[in-house]
C-alpha cells in the first residue's frame, strides 16, 4: 500500500496590494480546507494547511514540487482548494473559449497551466486527486439564497453566501496592475496535456455556474461532508460526484474528470483509501 499525503488550501481574502485595491472577502474557505484536513487526516493522510496569507503562488507551486519529488508510484496525493476562482485571457492558445482559469491565491492568480505544468513533474502512478471549490466563470460576484438538498431531495436550512468569482471588473483591473508579470505566464509554451502520473479532478461546479460560499462551510464542501458521513459512503469518485450533486441545487453541479494516464485501480476504489 502507498502512503497517503494531502494539502488543503483556503483563502478567506486576498492581498489588495496585488488585486488592485480588492480583498476578495470570503467566509468558509479556511473552514473547507480545515474539514477536508480533518477528513484526510481520519483516513491517514499525512496533512498539510495552507490558509490565507499563507497560501502564496510561491508557497503552492513550492508544496506541488516537493511533492512531485518524493512519491512514488501507488502513493496518493490529495488536494482541495477552497478560495475565488478567475479568468485570464489566453495567451498559448490552448483554451476554446481563450480564456485560462486560475485560483486566486493570496499574491496572485495562479494559471490553470501552471498546475497541469505541474503534474508533468509527477512520477508514473502517482494518484492524485483534486477538489477545488472555486468558481471559473467571473460573471457574478454575488447569487441569491440556495437551498441546500438532503440525500432523498429534500430541502434542508437555506444558507446565504456570494459566489467564489472573481468579479470582472476585478479581473481586469488585477491584470492590467501586473500586465508583464501575467502575460509572461500566459506567453509559455502550452503545457502537456497527458503527465504520467494520475490526476482526478472534482470541481465545485460547472464551468459556467458558481461556487457558493456559506455560514460554514461553502456549499460544495458542505454536500460533501454530509455525503461522505464520517467514512459511511464507500464509492468511488466517480459515484461519489454524482451524489454531492443530488445534495445542490442545479445551478450548482459538480463535474469529475480525469487527467494523465489512466489507472483503472485507482478509479475503481473507494473514495479517501490509500
Amino acid at each position: 500500500m502507498g502512503k497517503g499525503h494531502s494539502l488543503h488550501i483556503g483563502l478567506n481574502s486576498v492581498d489588495p496590494d496585488h488585486y488592485d485595491g480588492w480583498i476578495g472577502a470570503l467566509r468558509a474557505c479556511e473552514a473547507d480546507a480545515a474539514s477536508m484536513q480533518k477528513i484526510c487526516a481520519s483516513q491517514g493522510f499525512q496533512t498539510e494547511q495552507l490558509l490565507t496569507k499563507e497560501a502564496t503562488r510561491d508557497e503552492v507551486l513550492g508544496r506541488l514540487e516537493n511533492f512531485a519529488n518524493t512519491l512514488v508510484a501507488g502513493d496518493t496525493l490529495v488536494i482541495s482548494y477552497s478560495g475565488h476562482g478567475g479568468q485570464l485571457p489566453d495567451g498559448n492558445d490552448d483554451e476554446d473559449d481563450g480564456l485560462d482559469e486560475t485560483w486566486c491565491l493570496y499574491d496572485g492568480e495562479l494559471l490553470d497551466d501552471e498546475l497541469y505544468r505541474a503534474w508533468a513533474e509527477f512520477a508514473d502512478g502517482v494518484r492524485i486527486i483534486l477538489f477545488s471549490d472555486s468558481c471559473h466563470s467571473g460573471t457574478v460576484s454575488r447569487e441569491p439564497l440556495y437551498v441546500l438538498r438532503g440525500s432523498a431531495g429534500e430541502d434542508l436550512v437555506p444558507a446565504a453566501g456570494g459566489s467564489r468569482a472573481m468579479p470582472l471588473e476585478i479581473q481586469y483591473r488585477t491584470y492590467e496592475a501586473n500586465r508583464v508579470f501575467y502575460d509572461g505566464l500566459l506567453a509559455k509554451e502550452a503545457p502537456p496535456q497527458n503527465p504520467a502520473c494520475t490526476v482526478l479532478l472534482i470541481s465545485g461546479c460547472q464551468d459556467n455556474q458558481l461556487s457558493i460560499d456559506g455560514a460554514f462551510n461553502g456549499a460544495f464542501t458542505g454536500a460533501l461532508i454530509r455525503t461522505w458521513a464520517n467514512g459511511k459512503f464507500k464509492a468511488n469518485y466517480a459515484e461519489f460526484t454524482k451524489a454531492v450533486r443530488k445534495r445542490l441545487p442545479a445551478t450548482q453541479s459538480p463535474q469529475y474528470s480525469r487527467i494523465g494516464a489512466e489507472n483503472a485501480d485507482f478509479e475503481s476504489r473507494s473514495i479517501f483509501t490509500l
